[in-house]
């Protein structure tokens, strides 16, 4: 992702302080670059890389901040850049592979503003926001709320009601997105492409609501993690094509993988059940019982129907984690 530095968003974009009804230049103020430093040997370096820059949002005055698991997954060293100017470091406190959520608290003394948490169930379509990056209004953009709807990501992830924005903010990682009270009314995961009905094709952005952080934050807080059974994880990467699900990639020493699923294989049915989207079939797995669960697939592959049993395992298994102090 570009740095703080080298872009900005332009000026008919950006929020003008007229159009809210709150103090942006303070919110602003709240929102903090994130650069994170990953182990090469760490299970996520390969595809997300061992520096990581975005965006993540100060909730509480004690310099707590919080951002997209992704880009603090894994890390070693941690920089939190302030729109003073000022950069101190960071200790990962946990991350939370359900809702996608990460905090980091500040190494430093820190009098800044947290921002108020709202509630993301009351906003509403077409209301207007602000997705704030680091760096204030020149990497801010005003945006209306497009849709609010079920999301699923082909990495075994699953959001009931996501929340979508347009346009595009350009480095969306851990941006805050900022509602009409001025209130954190989300976090910023991903920027898609969505059909309009022109059919021209538009940038949008996929924001986890914030009503999922207040069940987990005292659990990310005291253990790094959410306190609950993991869900299975099948190291299984698979997308929708023409109402079929296709297995487009096996994650290195997965569950999957080692139960000989191929790329190409096509999945029909989890236990039985036949499955035709992402979302139900990830769902159908997690409902087989905790991580470690044999989870019973039949796939299709060159012509046959094969039944294969995968042993899943816990994703956190993989990876390293945050050091508990």
């Amino acid at each position: 992702m570009p740095s703080v530095s080298d872009w900005k968003v332009p000026a008919s974009a950006q929020p003008k302080p007229e159009d809210y009804g709150f103090d942006l230049e303070q919110a602003f103020t709240s929102v903090v670059g994130v650069r994170a430093i990953i182990p090469s040997d760490a299970y996520t370096a390969e595809t997300l890389g061992t520096e990581r820059a975005g965006n993540g949002v100060f909730i509480r005055e004690n310099g707590l901040v919080l951002t997209i698991g992704y880009l603090i997954t894994e890390a070693e060293t941690i920089w939190l850049n302030l729109n003073d100017g000022r950069s101190v470091p960071g200790h990962v406190l946990g991350y939370d592979q359900e809702t996608g959520f990460g905090l980091v608290q500040a190494l430093a003394k820190l009098d800044m503003p947290g921002l108020v948490i709202g509630k993301s169930a009351a906003s509403s379509i077409g209301e207007r926001v602000v997705v704030a990056g680091a760096g204030g209004r020149p990497h801010s953009v005003a945006a209306r709320i497009v849709a609010k709807q079920e999301f699923a990501g082909y990495w075994e992830y699953v959001l009931d009601e996501a929340i979508f924005t347009a346009p595009a903010h350009p480095n969306w990682g851990g941006t805050a997105l900022i509602g009409p009270a001025g209130d954190l009314l989300g976090i910023g995961s991903l920027q898609l492409q969505h059909a309009t009905e022109k059919g021209q094709s538009q940038n949008i952005n996929m924001i986890v609501p914030i009503d999922l952080l207040n069940p987990i934050i005292d659990d990310l807080m005291k253990f790094g993690r959410r306190n609950a059974p993991p869900r299975p994880w099948l190291g299984l990467y698979a997308t929708e094509v023409d109402n079929r699900l296709v297995v487009v990639g096996l994650a290195d020493r997965g569950p999957a993988k080692k139960a000989d699923v191929h790329m190409g294989d096509v999945v029909l049915s989890v236990a039985g059940k036949e499955v035709r989207d992402l979302a139900g079939f990830f769902r159908s797995v997690w409902a087989q019982g905790q991580a470690g669960v044999d989870v019973p697939i039949s796939i299709y592959r060159d012509g046959d129907t094969i039944d294969v049993r995968i042993k899943s395992s816990e994703r956190n298994r993989f990876l390293k984690g945050p050091s508990l102090h």
